[in-house]
């Protein structure tokens, strides 16, 4: 439970907490920054972590002059980048086997037959419209492995999905991040970030209790 309580309370003070760590670890706060993203976006069983708030705060530290905007873009483009290959291709070499053998607790398998679903809707543009959607995102490129997606048509969707990702939400913040009144309100921001990024998800499941 304490340890729940304090990822909340990351989540709820995401302005104050990376701000924290960039004074604390200075240049070092881009490679917890790099290690965040890849993971939320790499592997399967963490897709709980901050991704959109994180990278909207992140521009907004970038506006404060804690951060260079032209450093934090294209590292976390290749985070992200780099988080989707290694999530195909464990789904392309041991998706199956992994899926039979995992936690269910770990491993959601509704979150893996929302991502199917997404899938017969959008096609091949799951992996690049699947960046804007928590939980999706982090699932959509180990499916993407499991189907045996075309890699090359993978890879252009990932690295277009990835650029506008990392792009839109980091510089909002930037432009957007340090107006006065957004920046007295930084935390309901971010709170509001997160509830509207979940949004397509909490449709879906009420959807999905109806038809039930």
């Amino acid at each position: 439970m304490d340890l729940l309580a304090a990822f909340i309370d990351i989540v709820l003070h995401l302005d104050t907490h990376l701000l924290a760590l960039t004074q604390q670890y200075g240049v070092w706060v881009y490679g917890i920054l790099f290690l965040i993203i890849y993971c939320e976006t790499g592997l399967v069983i963490t897709p709980f972590l901050p991704g959109d708030s994180l990278l909207f705060v992140a521009g907004a530290l970038c506006g404060m002059g804690a951060l260079q905007l032209e450093w934090l873009v294209p590292l976390l483009v290749l985070a992200a980048f780099s988080g989707d290959n290694t999530n195909y291709w464990v789904g392309r070499l041991v998706g199956l086997q992994l899926l039979n053998r995992a936690n269910p607790r770990l491993i959601k398998r509704e979150h893996l037959d929302k991502t199917q679903a997404f899938y017969e809707t959008y096609g091949g543009k799951t992996v690049l419209l699947a960046r804007f959607l928590p939980i999706i995102r982090t699932f959509a490129p180990f499916v993407a492995g499991i189907g045996m997606m075309r890699y090359r048509m993978f890879v252009l969707y990932s690295a277009l999905g990835s650029m506008a990702w990392i792009t839109s939400f980091s510089v909002g913040g930037y432009l957007f991040g340090n107006i006065p009144m957004v920046k007295s309100n930084l935390t309901l921001i971010t709170l509001g970030i997160i509830f509207i990024s979940l949004l397509p998800a909490l449709r879906e499941f009420i959807r999905h209790r109806k038809s039930s």
